[in-house]
């Protein structure tokens, strides 16, 4: 079995997979979104403090599966620093103890690997990543040969879909709030402009949109519960279809079989449905992660890890760093 550990930003997580199988036999995650709520996103500083309390709790219930372990993965890049740092002592000191490898894994490559959790791997395939901290579009034929076609210049979408909920005061995190709302708002009632129309390069952009939304909410006299569901219902139509715009440019270009999605606003039923008739149009297979799997996780991490570990790609101690930003680019 493979032991996993997951804390590049807010969630403290460990899994347990059997390299066999690629069976899940145990996994935990504790979400530190309560703590967070009040200052309406993620204080580093916090939730290194929480991982440290958190992550000795979580491995002490996975202690009946040591005996097995063959090796620890753990997140490693990209993330918040004080936070990966957390997880990679933690892995670093049950190798040390249990005197088995590390397996580092790319956080990115992780959510891609959601994909297969529990299945065997289906390469190759093209995923867009949509996170809170990535927006991009990724060609992979293995872990180790994925490259960015495209990403975003600025925000992500799901930093996007935060500062929104944050701006109406809805609340942390913003992603399934500004959903929830979207459902019983009006999508025609404001007309905020889709990023990026005039240009035909896979590039992704959410900093206008999100400066459209400040100054329609600026201009309110109240905000209504009526208002704030309008205005959540208009800005995501527009996020979602300068997905699907940069999308059908990708698939006229690049006419993938398979077609992810992943990340944790891959959980946004809204996106899952368009960019699956994208799917349906081109004759391409649509890949998701289980819900319960589309946010971060050390499920995903064990998942990929077994790839390298099959591979015999182990490193020691020495040999794992930490990258807090480490965009896949091309090939490694």
């Amino acid at each position: 079995m493979i032991l996993a550990i997951e804390s590049s930003c807010d969630d403290s997580s460990v899994a347990v997979v059997e390299i066999s199988t690629k069976k899940v036999v145990f996994h935990k995650k504790i979400s530190q979104e309560k703590q967070h709520n009040e200052f309406g996103g993620v204080v580093p500083e916090l939730a290194a403090r929480l991982h440290a309390t958190a992550l000795p709790k979580i491995i002490e219930e996975a202690k009946t599966y040591f005996k097995d372990l063959k090796a620890i993965a753990v997140t490693n890049e990209p993330g918040l620093t004080v936070t990966l740092v957390e997880g990679v002592m933690a892995a670093k000191a049950l190798s040390v103890a249990l005197k088995i490898p590390l397996i580092p894994i790319h956080h990115l490559k992780g959510h891609i690997y959601s994909t297969f959790i529990e299945k065997d791997t289906l390469f190759p395939l093209s995923a867009l990543i949509a996170s809170g901290g990535h927006t991009q579009i990724v060609n992979a034929n293995s872990y180790e040969d994925m490259i960015e076609i495209g990403g975003t210049t600025d925000d992500s979408i799901g930093e996007s879909y935060d500062k929104v909920a944050k701006m109406l005061d809805l609340g942390y995190p913003g992603g399934p709030i500004v959903e929830e709302m979207a459902k019983k708002g009006n999508e025609k009632a404001y007309n905020f402009p889709v990023p990026m129309q005039k240009t035909k390069d896979i590039v992704f952009s959410y900093s206008g949109l999100k400066n459209s939304v400040r100054l329609e909410i600026e201009k309110a006299e109240e905000l209504t519960d009526e208002i704030k569901a309008d205005i959540c219902a208009s800005f995501q139509l527009k996020a979602v279809r300068h997905l699907e715009k940069k999308c059908e440019i990708f698939f006229e270009k690049y006419r993938p079989k398979n077609f992810a999605i992943v990340g944790g606003v891959s959980a946004n039923q809204y996106l899952r449905s368009k960019i699956g008739k994208i799917c349906e149009n081109h004759g391409a297979n649509l890949l998701l992660a289980d819900l319960k799997y589309t946010s971060d996780n050390a499920v995903m991490i064990a998942r990929a890890a077994i790839e390298l570990y099959e591979q015999n790609k182990l490193k020691t101690i020495e040999d794992v760093d930490i990258k807090s930003r480490s965009p896949i680019k091309g090939k490694n």
